[in-house]
């Protein structure tokens, strides 16, 4: 008896387990096995094309081949009274040299002009900024001129473009305009106002004929690397460049960029088309002789050789440079004869009197 007493509770826990179980419309459920996450398969990015060529000034990449094809040299206002100057931070090479007085004017150099929007002010030449723009095989683009220029001219037969003289001097032309409001808030002297335009130089001189494929046998010989910073040589995170007792050109180093920013007349030397500051990779000082050649201050510049400096990536070094005759071009050296590379990206030459000094901090 006591046994079946003893087996009772079993039996009872039993049939309420049983109950529980069956109470539900269908079996006893179970945990259903973890199922592992779908992996949805990304599509790789495409990566973008990189052009097939370089622009042969920049050696930075572009989409067609401009290698065969001339640029174009146009001579720039840097009074400070004609500032701000507009185009010149598109410019592949800037080139900086004295004319008289103390003051100094600019020299922009475009592969391409076609993109670039308004340019100017546009100022006369001088022999030695037309030799310089020879260099390149450009077309040179200018408002009048010296005396020693327009002989040249002539005795060469050579043609130039320009807004004071000649064809191009009309208004029908449509290569150049005058615009003494060019700048919102400002009003310039007459002398300052005359602007031409990237479309039309590149649309005129073409169907002109002026534009198009380099003589036979020029090349531009300049080469780049990604990185153009010097071996050795100094820190140089601001170089002060002394043209005249009138213009000093200041350059600072902007690390997170790896540009050179350039200021004049204690100010950023900006763009007027857009406000940007003129940034550079590439900052080349070169020393030579200038000489006074008639009474209205007017010089001569040597673009024979002499030597200089390059500064590229926050480094400076010493070089030695040449150029030969009218239409040679600028050759760079390091000190031990070797050529100089540049850095891919834009430069600006600035071309001084041996009798000045550069300061390098």
């Amino acid at each position: 008896m006591r046994r079946t007493l003893a087996f009772l509770p079993i039996l009872l826990a039993f049939l309420l387990l049983a109950a529980c179980h069956t109470a539900g419309d269908g079996p006893i459920p179970t945990a259903a096995p973890t199922a592992s996450p779908q992996v949805t398969a990304q599509p790789t990015p495409t990566p973008e094309p990189t052009p097939a060529f370089t622009n042969p000034l920049t050696g930075l990449p572009c989409e067609r081949d401009l290698s065969g094809e001339k640029p174009v040299a146009v001579m720039l206002n840097n009074l400070q009274q004609a500032l701000p100057q507009q185009g010149n931070g598109q410019a592949d090479i800037l080139y900086e040299v004295l004319a008289e007085g103390g003051i100094t004017r600019m020299l922009a150099v475009y592969q391409d002009p076609s993109a670039v929007g308004l340019i100017g002010a546009v100022r006369s030449a001088r022999l030695y900024y037309w030799q310089l723009a020879q260099g390149h095989d450009a077309v040179y683009i200018h408002a009048g001129g010296s005396p020693e220029f327009y002989t040249a001219k002539r005795n060469q037969g050579a043609a130039t473009v320009d807004g004071v003289n000649g064809v191009y001097s009309y208004a029908d032309s449509g290569i150049f305009w005058r615009d003494r409001e060019r700048i919102e808030g400002h009003y310039y002297a007459y002398e300052h106002s005359l602007l031409t335009s990237g479309k039309a130089i590149a649309t005129i001189l073409m169907e002109d004929g002026l534009l198009g494929a380099h003589r036979e046998g020029y090349a531009y010989e300049m080469t780049f690397v990604a990185d153009g910073t010097p071996v050795g040589g100094q820190p140089a995170s601001v170089v002060t460049v002394p043209f005249s007792n009138y213009k000093t050109g200041v350059f600072r180093y902007d690390s997170g960029s790896g540009f050179y920013l350039a200021e004049e007349y204690g100010e950023p030397y900006i763009d007027g088309n857009d406000g940007s500051q003129v940034a550079i990779t590439n900052l080349l000082i070169l020393q030579t002789t200038c000489t006074v050649v008639d009474s209205a201050g007017r010089l001569r510049v040597d673009l024979s050789s002499g030597s200089g400096w390059y500064a590229c990536g926050g480094r400076l070094i010493p070089i030695t440079w040449s150029k030969g005759g009218a239409q040679d071009q600028l050759r760079y050296f390091t000190q031990d004869g070797q050529p100089l590379s540049l850095g891919a990206g834009k430069s600006y030459v600035c071309i001084i009197p041996t009798s000045r000094e550069i300061i390098v901090e």
